[in-house]
C-alpha cells in the first residue's frame, strides 16, 4: 500500500540548505526528519492480499524513541506512575531527547537497571513538564451572547441549558504557546496554526471525528472563525503529513479516524458561503479523499463479482503510546512475538474506528463473541465507514462543480456511484432490512445491532429510486429490536455487555446524531416522527444529568434517563464537545416541540435567574472539565452551585 508524503519534503523553498552543510532550522530539520520517517513507512509497504496480510517489518507509530517507542518509554509507562498512560506522553522534554536519553541510560546505570517507582517519578519530574504546558488560556474573539439558534427553542429550561451550552465553548478552546511552533522537537503535540475547540478531560488536543460534531455545534453558536481556523488547521495537517491522523500528537500519525473533513467543510460553506476557502483548500480535500483510497480499500469477491470496499486498518509495530501499559499486558495472552505485534496493530486499527473499543471489532468463531484479544478491526469492512466514503465522493463532486471543474466533478460522480453499487451488493442485506458490515475472515455478514447499520441513511448511499422501499425494510429492522421499549436514554452501542465502552448499555452523542440524521433525511413521515422521539430521549437524558451534576459527558448509559457511561480504559470524561454539538444540533431541530415539562425540576441548577449564575456554573463545569474530575468532584462542585441558584447533492 502507498502511504502519502508530506506535500513539501525536499521542495527548495521549504527545506532550506546553509552554507555551513546543514538544514538551516530546528523547524526545517524536524520536517525532514520526519519526511524521512514518512518515506520509511512508504518503502516498507507492501501490497497485501484482500485480508491484509503483510511480510515487510512495520514502522513505529512515529519516528520519536521518546513518545513512541524505546527504553524510556516501555520503562516509564510499565511503571505505572499515572492512573492515566497518556499522561507521560503528553508530557514536554525540559531538554533535547539525545540529552534526555543519555541521561536516562546513566540513571539506569546508577540504579543497577532496577530503579523504583519513586526513582522513575524523580526523573520523569526532572526532565519532563507536566502535561498541558503547551497551550496558553484562550476565549474565542468571534464569541457572542444571544445567537439566532436559541430563539428556536420553544422549551425555557432547554433554551436556558442550550445557552449554558454555548457558554461552554469558551473553556474548550485550547492555543498553543509559540514556543511549540519553535521548538516542536520537545512536544509530542502536532503544532497547528489556530486555536481549536477540544473534546475536554483527558482529550486535551485535536480529534479529527470529534471535530466534525463539535464544528455543527459552533455553527449554531455563529462562531464561524472559530470553525475556519479549525479547518485552516486540518488543512495545515494535511499538507505536511499526507492525512489526517486520529488526534493532534505524534503517537497518532500512523491511524486515522473516521472521514468527516469533507463533511465538515461542507457545513461551514453552507452556513458562510466562503467559496474562497474552497478555492484555497479543495485540492487538500482531495489529497485526504485519495489518502482512504489509497490505503484503506480491500477487495470483496460476492457472487462472482469483484468489489473495492474500504476498512480500517493500522500498519505499525508496538503498543499504543497513549495505552502503552494496558496494551502491552493485554498481550501477554499472546505466544509469540508476531502475534503480539498483529495484536497491536489491531487495537490500533479499532482506535482509527472510533470506537476503542467494541465487541463489534471480535471475531471468534465467526461470532462476535470473546473479549478484546480476538479483535480483528482489519477484517471487518464497516457500514459506516464506507457511507462516508461515498459522501466524500458526492461532495467532492458537489465542490468541484462549485469552482467550475466538471471534470473532476464527473469522476467524484463516478467515484461515489461505485461506492455505492458495492455498498449496496456487498453490505445491503434484504432479508435483515439494514446495511450489515462484512467479515472477511469467514466472508459473511455480520447480523449484529449497531446504530451505523443505519448510516447509508445518513449520508444517502442508498438508491434513490428505492427510497421507500428501503426505508420501510430499516423502519421494521429497528422495531424487530425494540429500541424504542427497551431503552430510555438512548440508542444503545451493541446488545453486547463486555465492558468495553463502545459496546451495552453505552450511547454515545454521535451515534444518536447519525441515526437522527438518518431518518430526517428521508423525508419519510413515520422515519422522522421516530427521529424525534428518539432525539426526544437523548436530549431529556443529557438535560436530566446535566440537571443532577452540572456536567455534560462523554457518553451515556441507554437503560437509564440520566446516567453517564462507563467501562473502558479510562474514567468517564467531562466537557464534552461532542455531546454539546450534538444537542445543540437536536434542540435546534426540535426546538419547537421538545419539552422538559414531564420532569420536575423545581430543584433544578437550571433556575438559577440571573446571568452572572449561569456563568459561574459554566466556569465550574469547565474547571472540572480542564482538570479532568470525577463523580465525587463533581458533586462537590453541585453542591457549591446550590449557593448561587435559588444529483452531487441532496
Amino acid at each position: 500500500m502507498n502511504f502519502a508524503l508530506p506535500n513539501k519534503a525536499g521542495e527548495c523553498d521549504y527545506i532550506e540548505w546553509n552554507q555551513s552543510g546543514s538544514f538551516g532550522t530546528k523547524k526545517y530539520r524536524n520536517y525532514m526528519m520526519t519526511s524521512l520517517w514518512v518515506l520509511f513507512v512508504f518503502l516498507s509497504f507492501s501490497t497485501g492480499s484482500a485480508l491484509g496480510s503483510e511480510e515487510s517489518v512495520l514502522p513505529h507509530p512515529c519516528d520519536n524513541n521518546i513518545y513512541c517507542y524505546g527504553e524510556l518509554l516501555h520503562t516509564v509507562q510499565m511503571a505505572h506512575l499515572y492512573p492515566d498512560s497518556k499522561t507521560f506522553v503528553d508530557m514536554k522534554l525540559k531538554f533535547s531527547s539525545n540529552e534526555t536519553l543519555y541521561q536516562f541510560k546513566l540513571f539506569l546505570e546508577k540504579t543497577n537497571n532496577e530503579p523504583t517507582p519513586s526513582d522513575l517519578e524523580n526523573f520523569v519530574t526532572d526532565y519532563f513538564d507536566p502535561a498541558g504546558k503547551e497551550f496558553e488560556d484562550w476565549t474565542p474573539s468571534d464569541w457572542k451572547k444571544n445567537p439566532k439558534f436559541l430563539q428556536g427553542i420553544e422549551d425555557h429550561n432547554y433554551r436556558r441549558w442550550a445557552n449554558q451550552l454555548h457558554i461552554l465553548w469558551n473553556f474548550l478552546g485550547k492555543k498553543m504557546k509559540d514556543d511549540v511552533k519553535l521548538n516542536s522537537h520537545l512536544y509530542s503535540i502536532l503544532y497547528v496554526p489556530y486555536p481549536v475547540i477540544v473534546p475536554g478531560g483527558r482529550f486535551r488536543e485535536f480529534y479529527y471525528w470529534d471535530s466534525y460534531w463539535i464544528i455543527k455545534g459552533l455553527i449554531l453558536s455563529e462562531m464561524f472563525g472559530t470553525v475556519k481556523g479549525m479547518l485552516e488547521n486540518f488543512s495545515f495537517i494535511v499538507d505536511a503529513y499526507g492525512h489526517i491522523p486520529n488526534g493532534g500528537r505524534i503517537y497518532y500519525l500512523m491511524r486515522s479516524h473516521p472521514p468527516l473533513f469533507i463533511p465538515m467543510v461542507y457545513e461551514y460553506l453552507e452556513a458562510t458561503k466562503d467559496v474562497e476557502f474552497l478555492h484555497r483548500n479543495l485540492h487538500i480535500l482531495e489529497k485526504e479523499f485519495n489518502y482512504w483510497m489509497t490505503n484503506h480499500s480491500v477487495s470483496v469477491d460476492k457472487n462472482a463479482v469483484n468489489y473495492t470496499l474500504y476498512r480500517y486498518i493500522d500498519r505499525s509495530q508496538g503498543p499504543r503510546p497513549e495505552s502503552y501499559r494496558e496494551d502491552f499486558l493485554s498481550a501477554s495472552f499472546f505466544k509469540t512475538e508476531k502475534e503480539k505485534q498483529e495484536y497491536y496493530s489491531e487495537l490500533k486499527a479499532a482506535a482509527e474506528t472510533g470506537w476503542d473499543f467494541s465487541s463489534r471489532w471480535f471475531i471468534k468463531n465467526g461470532t462476535n463473541k470473546g473479549n478484546l484479544t480476538d479483535t480483528k478491526t482489519k477484517y471487518i469492512v464497516p457500514v459506516d465507514l464506507n457511507s462516508i466514503l461515498y459522501w466524500n465522493a458526492k461532495l467532492l463532486c458537489y465542490f468541484s462543480k462549485m469552482v467550475g471543474n466538471i471534470t473532476k466533478a464527473n469522476y467524484y460522480e463516478s467515484k461515489a456511484s461505485e461506492i455505492l453499487k458495492a455498498v449496496t451488493e456487498v453490505l445491503w442485506v434484504d432479508e435483515v432490512g439494514a446495511w450489515l458490515d462484512y467479515d472477511l475472515i469467514n466472508e459473511k455478514e455480520r447480523d449484529y445491532f449497531f446504530p451505523t447499520n443505519m448510516a447509508p441513511l445518513w449520508t444517502g448511499c442508498y438508491d434513490e429510486s428505492k427510497k421507500e422501499y428501503i426505508v420501510g425494510k430499516v423502519m421494521k429492522y429497528i422495531q424487530q429490536k425494540q429500541i424504542m421499549v427497551t431503552f430510555l436514554g438512548g440508542v444503545p452501542t451493541t446488545f453486547d455487555h463486555t465492558n468495553e465502552q463502545w459496546d451495552y448499555p453505552n450511547a454515545w452523542p454521535p451515534l444518536q446524531h447519525i441515526v437522527v440524521k438518518g431518518l430526517m433525511n428521508t423525508g419519510d413521515e413515520w422515519a422522522q416522527e421516530l427521529a424525534y422521539e428518539i432525539a426526544s430521549r437523548w436530549v431529556k437524558s443529557n438535560f436530566v444529568a446535566y440537571n443532577e451534576t452540572g456536567h455534560m459527558y462523554e457518553k451515556y448509559d441507554a437503560t437509564v434517563v440520566g446516567g453517564h457511561g462507563s467501562g473502558g480504559e479510562y474514567d468517564v470524561q467531562l466537557g464534552f464537545g461532542w455531546t454539546n454539538g450534538v444537542v445543540m444540533d437536536l434542540l435546534h431541530i426540535f426546538g419547537k416541540r421538545l419539552s422538559s415539562n414531564e420532569n420536575d425540576f423545581s430543584s433544578s441548577l437550571l433556575l438559577s435567574h440571573s446571568e452572572e449564575d449561569e456563568n459561574k456554573m459554566a466556569r465550574v463545569s469547565a474547571a472540572a472539565t480542564a482538570n479532568d474530575l470525577t463523580l465525587p468532584l463533581v458533586i462537590t462542585a453541585v453542591i457549591f452551585l446550590g449557593i448561587f441558584t435559588g444529483g452531487c447533492i441532496w
